[in-house]
C-alpha cells in the first residue's frame, strides 16, 4: 500500500502508473473470484497449519496464544483446497486456547 503523501507528491506519470497497477489489480481479484479463488482469512484466526504457514512469532501477552497477528503475504484458496497458504505471524506468550470442554483433576 503505497502512502496517500506519495500518491500526492508524485508527478503524472508516477501517479498513472499507481492507477493502472491499481487497476490490474481490482482486475486480477474479480478474475480470481469468477473463478471461485478466495483469499483465506487469517488475521484474528488461531493458527491452522492447514492454512497458514508461521514465518515468525510475536511476543503478545494481550493475545491468544497461537492467534494470528500479522498477515506477510496473504494465502488462496478453492473452495475446501488451499492454493498457497497464508504466511502469517503468529502470538505468543498470552493464554492459550484451550478448549471449553476440558477440565482439570486437582484431587490427584
Amino acid at each position: 500500500m503505497l502512502p496517500a503523501e506519495a500518491r500526492r507528491s508524485g508527478d503524472a506519470t508516477t501517479k498513472s502508473l499507481i492507477e493502472g497497477i491499481e487497476m490490474t489489480e481490482r482486475e486480477m481479484q474479480r478474475l480470481l473470484a469468477k473463478h471461485g479463488v478466495k483469499p483465506i482469512e487469517a488475521e484474528g484466526q488461531k493458527f491452522d497449519p492447514h492454512k497458514h504457514q508461521a514465518m515468525f512469532e510475536v511476543p503478545d501477552p494481550s493475545r491468544p496464544e497461537g492467534t494470528v497477528v500479522q498477515v506477510v503475504q496473504a494465502g488462496f484458496a478453492i473452495g475446501d483446497r488451499v492454493l498457497r497458504p497464508a504466511m502469517v505471524g503468529v502470538a505468543k506468550g498470552g493464554p492459550s486456547h484451550a478448549p471449553a470442554d476440558e477440565t482439570v483433576d486437582k484431587s490427584v
